[in-house]
This record gives C-alpha cells, sequence and structure tokens, in this order.
C-alpha cells in the first residue's frame, strides 16, 4: 500500500457534490463516509496525514494496535481508495460562493466545483526548531503528552511549555515516567494554578524554570536534552528519552477569515453539532475548529470528519427536495 493517495482522473473544472480541503484524519474520514453516502467526493490536500506524519506509534486508535502513523496512513489512504475516492496533492488558495455553487481554487491544479465543502486543514503545532527536533520527532519527540504518555513508561522525559496542555501533560506523564522535567522559559506558568499545584506535589517531577531547550540529541532515539538557563547562560544535560513540546498550536485563522469563515476567540473555526460553519453548505472538521478544544486525538478528528459528512449529506438531500 502506498502512503500516497490515488487522484484517479480529476480534471480541472469538474463538479464535486463535496470537495475535502485537508489530507488527515478528519479529511480521510469525511471522505470515507461522503463515499458511502454516494456524494461524489474530491480531498484536496498538502501532505497525506496531516499531523499524523509527525507520529511514531500510534496505539489510542480503536483497533489498529500500536501501528506505526506511516501504515496507518496507507491504511486510510487504502480504505477510501476502495470507493473510489480521488485525492490530489495541492494547496487550496481559497474558495468562493458563485450562485449555487462553491469554486475551490488551488495553486497547480486550478479550480474545482462542489456545491458543498467540509475544510479539515488542521492546525500548525508550534516547534522548539531546536538542532535534533526533526531528526527525532516520532523517536523520542512528541507533541502530544495524551497520545504518547504510556509509550515512556519507566523512562524520564522531558516536558517543554507552561500552559495547560504543557502541565497537563506532566501531570499524566508523572504516572508512566520514572522522572519528568517542566522546562519552561519564565519563573510563572500561564497554566491554571490547580494545574500547576497539581503538578508541584508530584515527587518525580522536577521544575526547570527560565530555561530553554537548546538542542535534542541521540543515536536511533533521542538520548539527552540540552538546557541552557536564560538568565545565567548556564548550560546541562538532561539524560531522557522523551521530549514532549508542548508550546501551543497555530489555527488556520488567515485561510478561514480570507474565505468568510468565522472563528472562536482562540482564531479556530466555529462550528456547531453537525460541523456546519457560519457559510451555507461549508462544514469543518478536526483540529482546525474550536470543538473538544484541548483534546486533539486521531479518533476525535476522525469523529468530527464522519459528523461533517453527515452534514453535508443532510444538506445536499435537503436542498434538493427544495428544488
Amino acid at each position: 500500500m502506498s502512503l500516497l493517495p490515488r487522484s484517479f482522473d480529476v480534471k480541472p473544472g469538474e463538479k464535486f457534490d463535496v470537495i475535502i480541503i485537508g489530507m488527515g484524519p478528519a479529511a480521510y474520514s469525511a471522505a470515507l463516509y461522503s463515499a458511502r453516502y454516494m456524494l461524489k467526493t474530491l480531498v484536496i490536500g498538502e501532505t497525506p496525514g496531516g499531523q499524523l506524519t509527525e507520529a511514531g506509534e500510534v496505539d489510542d486508535y480503536l483497533g489498529l494496535i500500536g501501528i506505526q502513523a506511516a501504515d496507518m496512513i496507507k491504511v486510510f489512504n487504502k480504505h477510501i481508495e476502495k470507493y473510489n475516492v480521488p485525492a490530489i496533492m495541492d494547496t487550496v488558495e481559497s474558495f468562493r460562493r458563485e450562485g449555487d455553487e462553491y469554486i475551490v481554487k488551488t495553486k497547480r491544479r486550478g479550480e474545482f466545483k462542489a456545491d458543498s465543502l467540509i475544510v479539515a486543514i488542521g492546525v500548525k503545532r508550534r516547534k522548539l526548531n531546536v538542532p535534533g527536533e526533526a531528526e527525532f520527532t516520532g523517536r523520542g519527540v512528541s507533541y502530544c503528552s495524551v497520545c504518547d504518555a504510556p509509550l515512556f513508561k519507566n523512562k524520564p522525559v522531558v516536558v517543554v511549555g507552561g500552559g495547560d496542555s504543557a502541565l497537563e501533560g506532566a501531570e499524566l506523564l508523572s504516572r508512566y515516567a520514572t522522572k519528568v522535567y517542566v522546562v519552561h522559559r519564565r519563573d510563572e506558568f500561564r497554566a491554571q494554578p490547580i494545574y500547576v499545584e497539581s503538578v508541584k506535589q508530584k515527587p518525580n517531577v522536577e521544575f526547570i524554570l527560565n530555561s530553554v531547550v537548546k538542542e535534542i540529541k541521540g543515536d536511533k532515539l533521542v538520548r539527552k536534552v540540552v538546557v541552557q538557563n536564560l538568565k545565567t547562560g548556564e548550560t546541562r544535560e538532561l539524560d531522557v528519552n522523551g521530549v514532549f513540546v508542548e508550546i501551543g498550536f497555530e489555527p488556520p485563522t488567515d485561510f478561514a477569515r480570507q474565505n468568510g469563515l468565522e472563528v472562536d476567540n482562540h482564531g479556530y473555526i466555529k462550528v456547531d453539532e453537525w460541523m456546519r460553519t457560519n457559510l451555507e453548505g461549508v462544514f469543518a472538521a478536526g483540529d482546525c475548529t474550536g470543538m473538544w478544544l484541548g483534546f486533539r486525538q486521531i479518533i476525535t478528528s476522525a469523529a468530527q470528519g464522519a459528523v461533517a459528512a453527515r452534514g453535508a449529506f443532510t444538506y445536499l438531500t435537503e436542498k434538493k427536495r427544495k428544488k
């Protein structure tokens, strides 16, 4: 099975019932359900798997035990190929409403038409941008404590960040890891005080404040992290096997606003219980939405994708009845 989706024979200007923008778990799930609803469906995205490509082993998706992320993406591709859903790798620059249909403009493949859209473009995790981070992503460097904490049982780890996700992650990791270092660039936390106090009570947690990670070292896996004190300039090496980067996300605020989608106070796309946005016939799913903020999982993104497809099917069915 290939990591790349099949594009089949898609021509510029072709009309679809639904176009799904994105190529992560929410998009794949939306594609599967749209196809099962007998909707002519097209998926357009930049990277097969989306953020899933940054993961290593995935062991929290029901039925797929200890699967590698790359293999999981192949399974997703295979499933939508069964229903002959075309998926093209391209960047969606914009979409606009013309009459009763939407025109989706891509960077390289031209424009496509659809009666409804599902936006599943995910978010970008903020990164440390230090030596070793990219090299060891999926091999000790993780961006999701909730996802990967069990993989580091009886191992020492570092959590980087000072917000709710970082402190929640540290609390969870303290149940698995032998030692948890919390590295934060300030001496005060943005996290809720109750989270901070809870973590402070953990005997195996050590706070390293006014400090930043300068480098991640290892062989095949993470072995050490270099931390520098911002006040003294001194550095120290921590012997760890895991680095959990929990410094937040960058929601797709600009894309949403440029295309008329309403966003919440955090910059995420607003949706209702059927994943409807403020635009008629446009739905959104996955991490790009404000739904279940703070609990970003493959399985929840897939669930939202399925609901969005149902919403699109209902919308299109009602639209036909009114004609």
